[in-house]
């Protein structure tokens, strides 16, 4: 969704740290492209078959049209003299989401260097869209007396609340012994930190939230929009660092979340989780916002075998295809390093396409639930007749 989740380029150069999303966050209108990321409608994945040549070959043209397509997207989104709402740009970015959200063959890591540097130059300029939808946004709720009443004006913070309420269901079942965190840490909170606020308010109501960005003017604009609030803001404070240079604050942590623009190209996001390992708490969970299949071309892509090699263990993988376009990985911070190291990442447990991936239990929950509904509506059916 979503759902995560930056701070403006006009005010800080970015970036090796701190931007939100969201599993899924452009314009001030409803059709606003960026946030489409996290809120298009997405059809569900097939079932998976048998390769064979005649599916294969089809699967490559799908993929290199696909390429060209969003390349030449890029070139132009590239040229556009600014990323301030216009209806260049919302045009531009609606076509780039509608190209990349649906199920599709791609394997962005698998692409020549050229389409990958292609690919890192758009998720930046995505980063920079979100970031200046989000700051306009922000001064627009601080205008309010209190902002935290007002939150529904942003036209998809629906998203967030998704995304956050998938991430905490994930670390509820999977984190052994459950989570009842006393503090929190958000890496790249932006001046929007929607995901902070949601698990605060919904999920976790005793819990302290320090929230980390790289840009001071992005805090300035996040701790305004608590100044009203009693009890949330009283958990909420808000640092400016790059996580590079945390190292014992780490400690204190019971839950990281890393969000999916801190550390945009691979080897970047892997030094920033390595970093995580080295200093946070023997067991603390580490939630990583990552990002499937095409949607790879508007978010990083974490590889869980870089997770295991930073001194993790990979719990659990979540791939949504619904409005929450970020994926989630979700690990624990393993009590013996080095030995994590030796079979995570030179035994290669956690090697693509072996790692533990689960389906969000928010939808299997709904799946019980519709099933069981049904079963009544039959039986009241069979009574009538």
């Amino acid at each position: 969704c979503m759902h995560s989740f930056a701070s403006s380029i006009d005010e800080c150069s970015r970036r090796q740290a701190a931007t939100y999303t969201p599993c899924s966050s452009f314009h001030s209108s409803p059709s606003s492209p960026i946030h489409q990321l996290h809120s298009t409608p997405v059809p569900q994945s097939s079932s998976s078959t048998r390769q064979v040549p005649g599916k294969m070959d089809a699967q490559n043209k799908e993929v290199a049209a696909l390429v060209h397509k969003i390349t030449g997207l890029h070139a132009a989104i590239a040229k556009l003299p600014s990323l301030s709402p216009s209806p260049d740009v919302d045009a531009l970015f609606t076509d780039l989401v509608t190209a990349c959200v649906p199920p599709s063959p791609v394997d962005v890591t698998k692409l020549g260097p050229e389409a990958q540097e292609m690919r890192e130059g758009l998720i930046r300029l995505c980063s920079e869209a979100e970031g200046k939808l989000e700051a306009h946004y922000s001064d627009m709720l601080a205008a309010f007396d209190n902002p935290l009443d007002h939150l529904g004006i942003f036209p998809y913070y629906s998203n967030y609340i998704n995304l956050s309420k998938l991430e905490y269901e994930l670390l509820a079942r999977y984190v052994p012994g459950g989570i009842a965190p006393a503090r929190v840490a958000f890496i790249g909170s932006g001046p929007l930190p929607f995901s902070s606020y949601v698990l605060a308010a919904r999920h976790l109501p005793d819990t302290m939230f320090d929230n980390y960005d790289l840009c001071g003017a992005a805090n300035d604009r996040a701790s305004k929009l608590f100044r009203a609030d009693k009890d949330v803001g009283a958990r909420m404070s808000f640092h400016t660092a790059d996580v590079a240079d945390l190292a014992g604050e780490l400690a204190a942590y019971d839950v990281v979340f890393l969000a999916a623009l801190v550390g945009m190209a691979a080897e970047d996001k892997a030094k920033v989780i390595a970093h995580l390992g080295a200093h946070m708490a023997d067991g603390a969970a580490l939630v990583v916002r990552s990002a499937h299949g095409a949607r790879g071309f508007l978010y990083p892509i974490v590889d869980p075998q870089d997770i295991g090699r930073g001194g993790f263990e990979v719990l659990a993988v979540c791939h949504p295809d619904d409005d929450v376009v970020n994926s989630v990985i979700i690990a624990q911070k393993s009590k013996d390093m080095h030995a994590n190291e030796h079979r995570n990442g030179r035994g290669g447990q956690y090697a693509r396409g072996t790692v533990p991936v689960v389906s969000p239990p928010c939808r299997f929950g709904e799946m019980v639930a519709d099933a069981a509904q049904k079963r009544e509506e039959f039986a009241n059916a069979e009574v009538a007749f």
